[in-house]
């Protein structure tokens, strides 16, 4: 086993090149307020500098997928590290590289912050050599040259992933017996004060869900698409694999309760 690093997984939008207002393509929905494809800086985006002119505004100007986007940490390791400081704006021979890179990395600092969830529970501890195998092997693979990442299979190295962090939720969620929501459509459906204790929630589909004082401890919800959903008062402080970006994108309140390891979106505060 190699020595790990333990990474900053959460974005330092002041130690990033604005990849993420540039990369990404997005469409006109309730989530962005326009069409953008990718490569083009945003609208709203400084033209001599890597700030966005809106911040304070993005939510009332319809710009909510920014609001709840996450990078893991992904921007600034991109443009400190894998290009040394060097950006796309100032080095346009790089640009197509490193918005590409976003990317790749922004995938693998996810199965990083996932493994160190993972490896952090007490229940884990049968695998934790393993967990710390797949976190310094991930972490490699984030750090590799521009031309590694080019070329790097993410979805080859997440399926020798997904196994191990599924193995470490069953330890967890042992003698819970929680429904089994594998990948279920449950998009739109009235969950308030449902019992989801321990519930395999991995994949489903919750958009728009009402989960309303709902019990979702230890239940877990990698993959899970909670857009929209309303979590006011759940109980989320124990659930498995939940990041920043998932309940960025849902509804919540003061009462609402998080992982330690997860800060309340700001702009629940203002509904």
């Amino acid at each position: 086993m190699t020595a790990t690093v333990q990474r900053v997984l959460r974005a330092d939008c002041g130690s990033c090149a604005a990849l993420c207002c540039v990369a990404p393509a997005f469409a006109r929905s309730v989530d962005f307020a326009f069409d953008k494809p990718p490569g083009i800086a945003c609208r709203h985006l400084a033209a001599e500098s890597f700030a966005c002119t809106v911040h304070d505004r993005l939510d009332g100007l319809g710009m909510r997928g920014c609001v709840t986007y996450d990078c893991f940490g992904a921007g600034q390791r991109v443009t400190s590290e894998t290009y040394a400081g060097r950006d796309w704006r100032n080095h346009p021979e790089i640009a197509a590289g490193q918005l590409r890179a976003l990317g790749v990395v922004r995938d693998l600092h996810e199965m990083l912050w996932l493994l160190d969830e993972a490896r952090s529970r007490p229940a884990s501890a049968p695998l934790r050599d393993a967990l710390d195998d797949a976190y310094d092997a991930t972490d490699r693979l984030a750090g590799g040259a521009p031309d590694d990442l080019d070329v790097l299979d993410v979805d080859l190295h997440r399926a020798t992933v997904a196994p191990l962090l599924h193995r470490a939720s069953a330890l967890a969620r042992a003698g819970t017996d929680g429904p089994d929501h594998h990948r279920a459509d449950l998009a739109g459906r009235d969950l308030r004060g449902a019992d989801l204790r321990g519930a395999d929630l991995r994949g489903a589909v919750l958009v728009g869900a009402s989960l309303v004082d709902a019990d979702l401890r230890l239940a877990d919800l990698l993959g899970a698409d909670l857009r929209g959903a309303d979590i006011t008062g759940t109980d989320l402080s124990t659930a498995l694999h939940l990041t920043a970006f998932q309940v960025g994108g849902a509804r919540g309140d003061a009462a609402t309760r998080l992982p330690p390891r997860l800060a309340r979106p700001a702009r629940w505060e203002v509904r």
